[in-house]
Order: C-alpha cells, then structure tokens, then sequence
C-alpha cells in the first residue's frame, strides 16, 4: 500500500485480510495438522507431515502451529534425507551375510559396515567378530 510493505504475520498464523490504507494486516491461527514455522505474508499454512513407517519413520516431535512434525528413524533403520533436523525417508539397516561379521553396528544416521571373515574363522552375520572355527 503506497511503496510501504504490510506487517507480516507471526509464526503460527497465516494472513486472513491484507493491510489496506485504513487497516493492518490481520491475521488468524494455522488451523489444526498446519503450521507456518516463520514470520510469513502467506495466506495459508502449510501441511503437518507425516511421518510414515513405510518409509521406516516415526514422530519424535508433533507438530504444532508454529512448527513441523519432527521425524525420527525408526529401529534398525537410518535416515537417508534430512530436512530442518527431521528425517524425510530412511532406509533398513544393511544385514551382513554368512561369512561377514557385523564391523560397525548401524545407527540412525549410518548404515551397518560388514567385513569378511578371515581364513578358518566364521560368522552366521550377526557376530561382531569372526569365531574360529572348532574341529
């Protein structure tokens, strides 16, 4: 209005009528399962996500009006796509074969590591070191 920018609306509350020369900006709480995370001039909240367990995620964090659902891996399971620390899509933990032992256990944020047994020891792929084998 006349070069001169209207106030914007406060995190949590999307734009219900523009500013006007007689008028500010009003402004209206993001309805239940939205949110606007910032100080905006939108005039619509955004959608909650879902955290989904086919994507093997789980909610650490609900979401509120003034921010995102926060997602979580869950177990044996490690993110693959992270977005404002929430992960977006994770992936099952690696599981080592017969022959293999487990060299680094996976965590939220990094797949399991396998390595190969040595010559006469062995592993079903769920040890954490080889075993020697017994005559």
């Amino acid at each position: 209005m006349n070069g001169q920018c209207c106030p914007m609306c406060a995190a949590g509350y999307h734009v219900y009528s523009h500013c006007t020369e007689d008028s500010s900006t009003t402004c209206a709480p993001c309805p239940k399962f939205t949110h606007i995370d910032e100080p905006s001039g939108l005039t619509k909240c955004f959608d909650c996500t879902v955290c989904e367990a086919g994507r093997g995620l789980r909610v650490n964090k609900a979401c509120t009006r003034g921010s995102d659902t926060v997602c979580e891996t869950l177990e044996q399971f490690y993110c693959t796509e992270r977005y404002k620390g929430s992960c977006r899509f994770a992936v099952k933990h690696t599981e080592c074969s017969a022959g293999q032992y487990i060299k680094q256990a996976g965590t939220p944020s990094t797949d399991t590591v396998c390595a190969d047994c040595e010559a006469d020891t062995y592993s079903d792929g769920s040890f954490s070191s080889c075993l020697p084998h017994t005559q």
